[in-house]
């Protein structure tokens, strides 16, 4: 097994899943505190459905990948990196400036469904917030196993104890537990992500100049293969988390240092909450 696809593979589903989790854990516990816990098979109902179409669509673009031949195969492989790290670096901006408000969109969303819908609207809301966070970590998932190549089963292993992981906090978040810091928890595995993205960024990019279809600033920028080589040890382990790689193309480094430098400066920045509507000011907020 490789660590450090392992690795890559927990911070993601961790990350990923826990925004899931504590979606689902807010409208339960929502609806047992206002004496609608009968609904929450609905809930169930919505949540499970989507977790299947998002594990149906990560099998389906994966196994795409393995029935091209060169050189659409690296093409498919680049673009779904590609859409991998901007899906990943947009919902990490959104969810920092969302989350505050989380809470009281998810009740007053709720509060709708049951007064003016059917409690069936309950699975409908449960599958619409679930399967973005679904869909945004299969398409993260798959992106790194196609850059992991052999090691995708030890990425898979990682992902699923994160996965495990995010579910015993929602677990905890619905029985009332605080022991976990979720502001520091959701800003530091976001600072993970913006490194493992931006590894996918430069790996895609690494794709296209092998095909021809980036031409400037194709040489070689250095070549440290023989102090810390990325086929093997410490430097497969960091190929897999940031992408490191020990001869990189100028472009391919450029791309990956412009990324890091930009994106972590903008998400760092202090951010302002957003201005609650009338039905959420006096709802406290999930972190």
């Amino acid at each position: 097994m490789s660590f450090g696809a392992f690795t890559s593979g927990l911070l993601t589903g961790l990350r990923e899943g826990v925004e899931a989790a504590l979606i689902v854990a807010i409208v339960l516990a929502y609806l047992a505190r206002t004496g609608n816990a009968r609904h929450a098979s609905k809930v169930w109902l919505g949540t499970g459905l989507a977790v299947a179409v998002s594990l149906l669509a990560g099998l389906v673009i994966f196994n795409t990948v393995g029935t091209l031949q060169e050189p659409y195969e690296q093409a498919f492989e680049g673009a779904t990196m590609l859409v991998a790290a901007a899906v990943v670096t947009w919902m990490l901006f959104w969810m920092r400036r969302q989350a505050m408000a989380m809470r009281g969109e998810l009740q007053a969303a709720v509060d709708r469904v049951l007064t003016e819908g059917t409690a069936l609207g309950l699975a409908v809301l449960a599958f619409t917030a679930v399967i973005r966070e679904g869909i945004e970590t299969s398409l993260f998932l798959v992106g790194q196993a196609t850059s992991a190549e052999t090691n995708a089963p030890s990425l898979a292993v990682g992902a699923l104890a994160g996965l495990a992981i995010a579910v015993a906090i929602g677990y905890g978040f619905y029985r009332g537990s605080r022991r976990v810091d979720l502001r520091a928890f959701f800003r530091w595995t976001g600072i993970a992500l913006v490194f493992i993205a931006a590894g996918l960024l430069s790996h895609a990019v690494h794709e296209f100049v092998e095909i021809g279809v980036i031409t400037i600033g194709t040489a070689t920028a250095f070549d440290i293969s023989a102090i810390l080589s990325h086929d093997d040890g410490i430097g497969a382990f960091l190929r897999a988390i940031v992408g490191y790689s020990a001869r990189p193309e100028q472009v391919t480094l450029a791309v990956h240092l412009v990324y890091l430098v930009v994106v972590l400066g903008l998400y760092l920045r202090p951010v302002r909450p957003p201005t609650p509507g009338p039905d959420q000011r006096a709802v406290p907020t999930t972190r």
